[in-house]
């Protein structure tokens, strides 16, 4: 790599080249940033160049792979570790950060008033769970998800237009990408083994589910109350389980409908009580 010059530093693609060289050749990313620094690179110009060529090269193995393109996705500000983020009308603690897969679990989310609202409107609208139907485009029962359930239309009343509102301040994504936030409870012996949230793409009926909003991209699970025993969200594949506490909430983003984004998921037996979690599925697009 020859020496930066003092005048305004662009990225070339000997630079590129460069820098893919040397993550093939198994260098970690400080030392291949403290190198470029040596050699006189701006330290904002070598780190966007380390970021933006690393992805697409990345990327480009992926495709070569076969796997699906990746889409952007929701990502709340974590860039100075925050302890809690302003969601406008309140501000919501940062529990937990993980970078790969992005798994956010979040503090404070909901309100003790808010939580029994959403219970107090779904109750008498609650029905066994369907999921979608790949295969077809529609809905199904399925023997994997044992909960009662409803969905809001989005913005149907104020209570959902704050939660929203505030969903889409936090992990940065339009409110109108989101579809209708789902309310689902779970009795005792209730779970959803583990599965996946996007769409899978080989499956007949998917092209009729994305095209009222594309892929789903992110996922948040809120918890309304605090089950006796059981009822985690776990991450199996992650070794992982996030408590349900009640106003707290997980988030998780999945930038391309693939296994391996890590995002396998489910909800954990409910071994006593009951458990009452409001879903909000975010779409890469305008979701009607």
């Amino acid at each position: 790599m020859t020496q930066a010059s003092s005048s305004p530093q662009t990225i070339t693609p000997a630079l590129r080249e460069w820098i893919v060289a040397q993550a093939e050749a198994g260098h970690d990313a400080p030392s291949v940033l403290k190198a470029m620094l040596d050699s006189g690179w701006q330290e904002d110009v070598a780190i966007q160049a380390m970021e933006t060529t690393l992805s697409d090269h990345l990327e480009a193995q992926a495709l070569q792979q076969g796997l699906p393109p990746r889409s952007a996705v929701p990502e709340p500000d974590l860039d100075e570790s925050p302890l809690c983020i302003d969601a406008g009308d309140r501000e919501v603690s940062v529990l937990l950060v993980m970078a790969q897969p992005r798994i956010v679990v979040f503090g404070n989310l909901l309100s003790e008033e808010e939580c029994e609202g959403l219970i107090a409107a779904a109750r008498p609208r609650m029905a066994r769970s369907r999921t979608v139907a790949t295969q077809t485009g529609g809905e199904e029962v399925n023997p994997d998800r044992t909960s009662d359930g409803m969905f809001f239309g989005r913005g149907e009343s104020e209570l959902i237009q704050r939660i929203e509102a505030r969903i889409a301040r936090l992990v940065r994504w339009p409110v109108e990408n989101g579809e209708g936030l789902q309310v689902l409870n779970y009795q005792p012996g209730a779970e959803y083994k583990p599965h996946y949230d996007y769409f899978d793409p080989q499956e007949p009926g998917t092209p009729t589910i994305l095209r009222r909003g594309g892929q789903r991209v992110g996922t948040v699970v809120m918890y309304l109350n605090k089950p006796e025993k059981g009822g985690g969200t776990s991450f199996p594949d992650r070794h992982m389980e996030v408590a349900p506490q009640r106003g707290n909430a997980v988030f998780f983003s999945y930038e391309r409908p693939h296994p391996s984004t890590g995002t396998l998921h489910g909800g954990a037996p409910v071994l006593a009580g009951e458990k009452w979690i409001a879903t909000k599925w975010l779409r890469e697009r305008e979701f009607n």
